[in-house]
């Protein structure tokens, strides 16, 4: 999932601290990172890749999903994080996908070995999460689409991680979980990547 890196439009939080230009500028080459990294792996895996695009219209997310690399788009649409995101799932169920990953694109420690890991949790648990540092998380893996998930989490607030653990468990849902990353939403979490 990704935000087109359009000055003032993305990054919000990390260009209050450098400005918008900057910030935009981060946020498209991490985009590029996690694009290339998820790239080298989707034939290796038999994946496909979809970029799923917030800020463009359907033609220009056409072709810069293409410049990508990725093997489709779809737009995010309407709505807070957890709508989009579980829009995300129900077009992959509806297309038959049997596992399902979102990622971000403000992750630049992302690496292959984390996106198969996180396929090959899949294999043996329902839901795969990648903690942030920050309370959130990076990646949420799933076989089927659960609205319950995404509805009412406190989206960028450090309890968000916490909200989807208790959910899972009401649920039954014992999820795998991949190594803490973390990512980049604020200026004083570049600290690590100068």
């Amino acid at each position: 999932m990704a935000r087109w890196p359009a000055p003032g439009r993305c990054k919000r939080r990390l260009a209050s601290s450098m400005g918008a230009v900057a910030a935009a500028r981060i946020q498209a080459r991490l985009t590029r990172h996690t694009l290339a990294v998820a790239r080298s792996l989707a034939s290796q895996l038999d994946l496909e890749l979809v970029l799923a695009v917030d800020g463009l219209g359907p033609r220009a997310a056409c072709r810069w999903a293409a410049e990508l690399g990725a093997d489709r788009f779809r737009l995010q649409g309407r709505g807070g994080l957890g709508l989009r995101m579980h829009r995300q799932f129900l077009r992959a169920a509806a297309e038959g996908a049997g596992r399902v990953v979102l990622i971000g694109s403000d992750l630049p420690r992302l690496e292959g070995s984390d996106l198969a890991a996180a396929f090959e949790a899949l294999n043996r648990r329902p839901a795969v999460l990648g903690p942030a540092d920050d309370g959130g998380y990076w990646l949420l893996g799933l076989h089927r689409p659960d609205p319950a998930l995404l509805a009412g989490m406190a989206w960028g607030s450090a309890q968000v991680l916490e909200q989807t653990l208790a959910v899972m468990a009401q649920r039954g849902l014992e999820p795998a979980l991949l190594p803490c990353r973390g990512d980049l939403d604020r200026g004083e979490d570049l600290g690590p990547w100068r």
